[in-house]
């Protein structure tokens, strides 16, 4: 959310300009809010600092430093998380998200690169495009920076570490990270048992990045590279996953009376490798399950845009192609001591699309408006299994692919009713695409199996918000939305353990069958609202989000009508205090909390409310130095992050302290 300047001098002079192109302006319609590159840096992994807007979440409460890569999808506003996300996450307009399941690999993405974030939550696809179903997260990288930039070496317990650095020479900027931790146990108290691991992490990503101009206009070149591999908290559960991306970009901002322009072109290739498996229910041992070895995956695409400034009027036309192309490969079937089948799942998605939007300001009034029509294609499916002894085939599927045409738009208004108070209101629709990983791939927790589904088709929402802000000694915000989400991918539970049933195979006791449906629809209303103020000696923030979703599951999922979604809290309340007593000295704390949200489709596991606090002094010993002590999750409270069909409760990070320091070059902005 947008925030008071921090009072330190250490900031590096920063000389590039990067290739984008101005806002039009009408994101202030919107429920739109910014948080700015200190308070990204200052709580350190990127989807945990943007939880600081409430409405921010991944799919479970654990953070991506636990969380398994298939669970880090990034939602906007307590509507219905997934795995996948429902929001659409980008990079100076280049999407992030894996080409293969649309999570948002985050230790990619390192805080000390970033100038900011700025979060849509609603709104529409707009100029965004396929993907930004309950919103977008726009993340800003820096400039280039002269010399040794940002660099950051903390330690913690559980022997955590992590380093990061952001160093620039003549238009060119590396960013390096990577850190390690023996984590912590998901399972803990009486139902623990010797099957249950630490949460374990080593992870390590690579940027370079060249931004200059380039035939008269600015230009960049950004090449990536990430490894993030993790222990799931069981015997013989992990994954790995790697990747790497590229994005040219090359953009002539608009003047007045003279068109400006962007063209980007990006690849992304992923591979993740996943096993999993059965618990006893004694939980002194596993039993391996599935190992997914291999899942290969390209995602390429290209956007354009033309923009003009003319007089009160300000406009953008443009277009955009997305594909994907991948599949899992995978050793399933445990028997014996081996595994006796093998899997290989996958197909193709592609989505184009061509938007228009316009934006009209005159005094006090501005209006904004915009309109796009995509087609989506899924094709080329295949599902084979296979028996590892004699190579026989057990399942051959090749589901019908399917097209879809899926028109959204927005419309909204911002009037100032005085210097320093205004009213917005907007209507507004997206859609969301299912990805490759919900088309093709079943997966399994412990004891619980989701099949996939080749039919899914595209998700849609559609949205009415009102509001009112105003800046005077405080800055504030508050409104109204309503929300409804048709034909949304919800894992649907259709069977229970201990059983057999037809393509998943047998279900053990204490597991439960579910599949990815497009279940009905989902309806909420809810109210956000956020305020901040303070000087240089201190400085506040909070923050309050409340959604009422309900599910209304159709003949598709009857048992699902009525119900909340899984994994929503009605609940989110953040608060922030910065106190500098001296111009070496800060103490920053943040809190959030949570009301009781459920575990599954059916509510039946029921996830306790829950606060955290995190705390954090800095002491500028020198200009440019600074020594820094964390803890996390202060009072060691027992966040509730997951419960199995059998009762048994896993939780978030408990209490953690860190030690860092950071370096930043003297000079002004």
């Amino acid at each position: 959310m947008p925030d008071l300047p921090p009072p330190t001098p250490d900031v590096e002079v920063v000389v590039v300009t990067a290739p984008r192109l101005a806002p039009l302006g009408g994101e202030a319609a919107f429920s739109a809010v910014r948080i700015e590159a200190a308070d990204l840096a200052r709580v350190g992994r990127l989807d945990e600092a943007l939880k600081q807007a409430p409405g921010v979440s991944l799919f479970r409460r654990t953070g991506s430093g636990a969380a398994n890569p298939t669970t880090q999808g990034l939602s906007l506003r307590a509507i219905a998380p997934s795995g996948a996300g429902r929001a659409l996450v980008t990079l100076d307009g280049a999407p992030v998200n894996d080409p293969f399941g649309g999570w948002v690999i985050w230790s990619a993405l390192p805080s000390e690169a970033l100038e900011g974030a700025t979060i849509v939550r609603g709104a529409g696809s707009g100029p965004y495009g396929a993907g930004a179903l309950t919103g977008v997260v726009a993340l800003s990288e820096r400039g280039t920076p002269e010399g040794i930039g940002a660099t950051e070496v903390s330690v913690g317990q559980r022997d955590s570490l992590r380093a990061a650095m952001v160093a620039g020479v003549g238009g060119f900027m590396v960013v390096a990270s990577g850190s390690r931790s023996e984590g912590y146990h998901p399972v803990r108290g009486a139902r623990q048992g010797a099957a249950d691991t630490r949460l374990r992490l080593d992870d390590a990503s690579l940027a370079v990045r060249w931004q200059g101009d380039l035939a008269g206009a600015r230009g960049a070149v950004r090449l990536a590279a990430y490894q993030a591999n993790q222990q799931a908290g069981l015997i013989g559960a992990r994954s790995n996953a790697t990747g790497l991306s590229a994005t040219a970009t090359l953009a002539q901002p608009a003047a007045e009376g003279v068109g400006g322009w962007r063209l980007q072109g990006w690849v992304r290739t992923s591979d993740l490798e996943n096993s999993s498996v059965a618990v006893a229910a004694n939980r002194a041992t596993t039993t391996p399950a599935n190992d997914q070895y291999d899942t290969p995956a390209t995602g390429w695409g290209a956007n354009a845009a033309w923009q003009g400034l003319n007089g009160p009027v300000a406009w953008e036309v443009g277009a955009d192609l997305r594909t994907a192309d991948g599949e899992t490969r995978e050793r399933f079937r445990f028997l014996a001591g081996a595994f006796t089948r093998d899997r290989v799942a996958g197909g193709k998605t592609l989505s184009l699309g061509a938007y228009a939007e316009g934006v009209w300001t005159e005094g006090a009034l501005t209006l904004t408006g915009g309109a796009r029509l995509d087609r989506t294609r899924a094709w080329d499916a295949l599902r084979q299994e296979r028996d590892r002894a004699n190579g026989a085939l057990t399942l051959d599927q090749r589901p019908a692919g399917r097209s879809d045409t899926t028109p959204t738009g927005r419309l909204g208004a911002r009037y100032a009713l005085s210097e320093a108070i205004h009213v917005r209101g907007a209507a507004y629709a997206g859609f969301r695409p299912p990805t490759l990983n919900e088309l093709h791939r079943p997966f399994r927790v412990g004891n619980d199996i989701t099949e996939a589904n080749a039919a899914l088709k595209p998700e849609t929402l559609q949205g009415l918000e009102v509001g009112i802000g105003g800046s005077d000694i405080v800055t504030w915000a508050a409104g109204l939305f309503w929300n409804r989400l048709k034909d949304p991918v919800t894992n649907v539970t259709i069977g229970a353990g201990p059983g057999t049933f037809p393509t998943a195979g047998f279900i053990p006791a204490g597991g439960v069958l579910r599949q990815r449906r497009n279940a009905g629809e989902i309806e909420a209303w809810g109210v956000e609202a956020e305020a901040l103020g303070g000087g240089e000696a201190v400085r506040w923030r909070g923050a309050l989000s409340y959604a009422d979703a309900k599910v209304d599951g159709g003949a598709a999922a009857p048992q699902l009508t009525g119900k909340r979604p899984a994994q929503t809290p009605r609940w989110t309340v953040t608060a922030g205090l910065i106190v500098t007593p001296t111009p070496a000295f800060e103490i920053a704390g943040d809190a959030r909390y949570e009301s009781a949200r459920f575990e599954d489709d059916l509510n039946t596991r029921r996830l306790s409310a829950g606060v955290q606090v995190d705390v954090r002094a800095t002491w500028r010993a020198a200009p440019g130095v600074a020594w820094w002590v964390a803890a996390e999750n202060l009072t060691n409270a027992r966040l509730e992050a997951g419960e199995t069909a059998d009762g048994v409760e896993s939780y978030a990070a408990p209490r953690t302290l860190r030690l860092g320091l950071t370096l930043r070059p003297q000079g002004a902005r």
